[in-house]
């Protein structure tokens, strides 16, 4: 009686910890594709606030996280005209990185997410990562996240 006790208060804590092993560090961040002639990789200790187990579907369910303005809800972005994968690579491993597709509409200047759902590559190890319940939807970027990435995509194009 005494060993099961003791068997189900360990197997409690282990599965109390689990959802700290699945949790990394943000350490860099690369932008691909759309009109881009090469990656643009974010390696600023500026990355690390760009959370990736942050906002909808996480514990602290925070309304402005990750990169989304999750306060804003679903969406559908009016006009974007190039789309970029941006992907960010923590510490954690098998897989560590977590990807989403980006665009700027470019009449307002508003970035909006994309969060990979079934049908789309990145899907299965995002949701491996952390399991949000509204992939395959559009968001409206947030601020914080836009006032980095906006001059770094300008900045790349002008150089082109």
């Amino acid at each position: 009686m005494r060993a099961r006790q003791v068997a189900n208060a360990s197997l409690l804590l282990l599965i109390a910890a689990l959802p700290l092993f699945a949790k990394g560090t943000t350490v860099r961040i690369t932008i691909t594709g759309g009109d881009l002639a090469a990656p643009i990789e974010i390696t600023d200790p500026l990355v690390a606030g760009f959370h990736v187990w942050s906002g909808a579907g996480t514990s602290s369910n925070e309304s402005q996280g990750f990169i989304v303005d999750w306060s804003r809800g679903i969406t559908q972005p009016p006009n974007i005209r190039q789309v970029y994968d941006v992907s960010f690579f923590t510490t954690r491993r098998d897989p560590g990185t977590y990807v989403v597709r980006y665009g700027i509409d470019p009449s307002t200047n508003q970035g909006y997410v994309y969060l990979p759902g079934k049908n789309d590559a990145a899907y299965g190890d995002n949701t491996w990562l952390i399991y949000r319940g509204v992939e395959g939807n559009w968001f409206h970027a947030w601020n914080a996240w836009e006032q980095i990435e906006h001059p770094l995509i300008a900045k790349a194009l002008k150089n082109r």
